[in-house]
């Protein structure tokens, strides 16, 4: 939550429309400067006069939020792990491992991709099943 002078200001500085869009999507008014965006279309943002680990943020290019929609160096950079940038630092570049897939792979958690465990070996005890005899 934050403070009325703080989202005043806010408001202020990125104006109406841009914070009406920070609520609705995130639920706080925030400016900052654009640090970068990815390959998936996301923007970063980063703003050094708020709260600590408040102070880095994303816009997600969809509207279906998802932490596997942010590239692993833009990840770490959120997450507070190295503190340049991967479009600053040559070895969080994307796109310059052979290893590196195209796009990040979507998380299929809970949905009917998900991975899902299997046994291939038989069992070593079989489950006791009654057998009735025949009333006469």
């Amino acid at each position: 939550m934050s403070t009325i002078p703080r989202t005043l200001r806010n408001i202020r500085k990125a104006g109406l429309k841009e914070s009406w869009w920070n609520m609705w999507y995130q639920g706080d008014t925030k400016f900052g400067r654009l640090v970068g965006t990815d390959r998936a279309g996301n923007k970063f943002f980063e703003d050094m006069e708020e709260l600590p680990l408040r102070t880095r943020w994303v816009q997600f290019a969809k509207h279906d939020f998802d932490a596997a929609q942010i590239e692993p160096g833009w990840h770490a950079w959120i997450g507070y792990m190295v503190d340049t940038p991967p479009n600053a630092d040559p070895l969080l570049k994307t796109g310059t491992r052979k290893f590196e897939p195209a796009n990040p792979a979507p998380n299929y958690t809970m949905s009917r991709s998900a991975f899902k465990t299997y046994n291939t070996v038989k069992p070593k005890i079989a489950a006791w099943e009654p057998v009735a005899a025949p009333r006469a």
